[in-house]
Order: C-alpha cells, then sequence, then structure tokens
C-alpha cells in the first residue's frame, strides 16, 4: 500500500488521525447507520464515545413525488435514537447537495439542535442550479443556508475528537469527505466494491477530478473504515451495506482498483454515464438541497412549489 503524499498535508493529517485512532478505542466513534431503501440512502449518526456528542450526516426526507407530499418517518428514527443514546447533536454535515433524496436536516435542527455543515462550494452548485431553475434574486447563492462553510483541511470539534474535511470534488464540485477517527464518510465518491463509483456528468461534475479525489482517499490507511452513502446492491449480493475499507476498494473496486489508470477511468465513467437515467427525485432534490434543506418559499396563495425544468438535464 502506498503512502500519504508528503505534498498533500490535510491528507498526511488524515492518514496520522486515522493511525492513531486505530491504537486508542477512546479516539473511534461510534457509528449507527439508518438505510432508506426508497432512495437507497444510508444516514449515519456518529458520535464521541466518552462526551455524547453526536453529528447526523446525510438525512432523508420522505417525498412522495406523485402526491408531493413530504414526511419525516426517516428523520423520526434518526431522533428516536438520538434521544434513546442520550446523544448531543453538535452538527448536522452534507457531505454534497444530494441528487436523489431531499435532506431532513432543518426539520431535525428544529428537533435536536445543531448546526448544519457543507462544503463551500456549494456556492458553486447555487450558482449552476440558480440558473436552472430560474431563480431570482431572493436565492442567496453565497451559501448562507448553511450555519458553516468547509474547505479542504478544515477541522472542528466532535466532543474530544478533531474532524478533517477533505475536498473530493467530481461528481459534484461540492463533494467533502469527513475524517472521524478512524472513520471517513465519503458521501457518493465510492460505493461498495462490488459496484463501483459515482456518476461524473451532472451539472459541474468531472471524471478526471473524481478520479484523482478517489485515489486521495484511497492512499489513507489500509484499515480505514469507509461509510458511503448509498448502496444500490450489485445484482449477485442479497443484502444492502454501507460500510467498506480502504484496502477492499484498492484490492476490489470494480471501476478504480489498483491498477487502473486515470484514462481508462475517464473513458469507463463517460461511457457508462452515457446510459443512465437521471435520478428520479434529482429536480426536486437540488432545489431544496442548494437552499439546506428548506422548502422553497410559498408563493402569495400560501403554497410552495417545486419547478420541473424541461429539457435541460
Amino acid at each position: 500500500m502506498s503512502s500519504p503524499d508528503p505534498a498533500d498535508p490535510v491528507l498526511e493529517r488524515a492518514a496520522s488521525a486515522i493511525a492513531s485512532a486505530r491504537g486508542n478505542a477512546a479516539e473511534r466513534p461510534l457509528i449507527k447507520t439508518f438505510f432508506d431503501e426508497t432512495t437507497f440512502t444510508a444516514s449515519h449518526v456518529v458520535h464521541d464515545r466518552t462526551t455524547g456528542k453526536a453529528a447526523i450526516v446525510d438525512s432523508v426526507l420522505d417525498f412522495d413525488p406523485a402526491a408531493g407530499r413530504t414526511s419525516h418517518a426517516s428523520a423520526q428514527k434518526i431522533a428516536d435514537h438520538v434521544r434513546a443514546e442520550g446523544l448531543s447533536v453538535d452538527w448536522l454535515i452534507e457531505t454534497h447537495a444530494h441528487a436523489d433524496h431531499l435532506s431532513a436536516a432543518p426539520w431535525l435542527q428544529q428537533q435536536l439542535g445543531g448546526k448544519l455543515m457543507i462544503g463551500r462550494q456549494i456556492v458553486t452548485v447555487q450558482r449552476v442550479f440558480g440558473e436552472i431553475f430560474n431563480e431570482n434574486s431572493a436565492f442567496k447563492r453565497d451559501g448562507s443556508q448553511f450555519d458553516r462553510l468547509v474547505d479542504d483541511g478544515d477541522t472542528f470539534k466532535l466532543g474530544n475528537m478533531d474532524v478533517i474535511v477533505m475536498h473530493v470534488p467530481g461528481h459534484t464540485p461540492a463533494d467533502m469527505a469527513y475524517v472521524v477517527g478512524d472513520a471517513v464518510f465519503v458521501g457518493d465518491t465510492l460505493f461498495m466494491p462490488d459496484y463501483g463509483t459515482a456518476r461524473a456528468d451532472f451539472p459541474g461534475g468531472d471524471a478526471h477530478q473524481l478520479y484523482r479525489s478517489i485515489r486521495r482517499l484511497l492512499a489513507l490507511p489500509a484499515e480505514t473504515r469507509l461509510f458511503l452513502c448509498h448502496d444500490y446492491k450489485a445484482p449477485e449480493r442479497a443484502n444492502f451495506l454501507w460500510e467498506t475499507t480502504v484496502n477492499a476498494q484498492r484490492s476490489g473496486n470494480v471501476h478504480v482498483h489498483d491498477g487502473v489508470s486515470e484514462e481508462a477511468f475517464v473513458a469507463m465513467r463517460v461511457a457508462r454515464d452515457a446510459t443512465l437515467d437521471m435520478p428520479r427525485l434529482i429536480l426536486p432534490s437540488v432545489q431544496v438541497n442548494m437552499r439546506g434543506g428548506q422548502l422553497p418559499p410559498p408563493e402569495s396563495n400560501g403554497i410552495r412549489y417545486l419547478k420541473l425544468p424541461l429539457d435541460i438535464l
């Protein structure tokens, strides 16, 4: 296995923190995952075992697109767990502006407290999709819908643990991975080894960037636990899974295992993406998630509306 690039101080610092956590149980977080089979989304509650301070990563707001109805059954399970375990939520983390589910972060924030966090490049997503949805000036494109915007190399506290942020663009410009002890929450960048990698054909996506982001993550220590945002379950596999390791990805990822060149990966990714349909919920999801999970403001009749721009995506 290769060592972290000494020219990449963020990667080197993350690798050091992971190695330290492997040798000290107090530095290893406890993680509970909630899987929403409707959107194939894994939401994680991660907490510091010594203080009970918690973060919620990539929550799901239930949404019925046929009826235009939102509900909170999935988020309620998370809230019930937090309360049952006596945890205190400090952070509601989005790994990126999701295109396949609506975020429940505002509802969970109202229920449990905590501050909402996303990568600073959300402003790029807001700018691009603000134009696609023809949003007026009332829609701020400065990330102010979130409590904290983070950059590559930023750190913040989760109880006694330092969380290290890594910018991993490619799927979208704003994708971030969060290193918590010996665990990394990688969002959509990687799937289970038998399913591969994220698509890179959304506005602002880039297959070259995605490859480099993945190789950066896979330079972390071999035993590093990777927690995913989605599992679409490879055909030969019986169960949904959302936890893997750097070593398993390097040895077995069907798209980007060791030995796959950037040129080969990009050719595969571009060809594969051309065959994929847009996610079923991309238009409602991005409209909501670029607002930090808030629904669009009500119109003069008091009703909120989601737009469906035609022939754009």
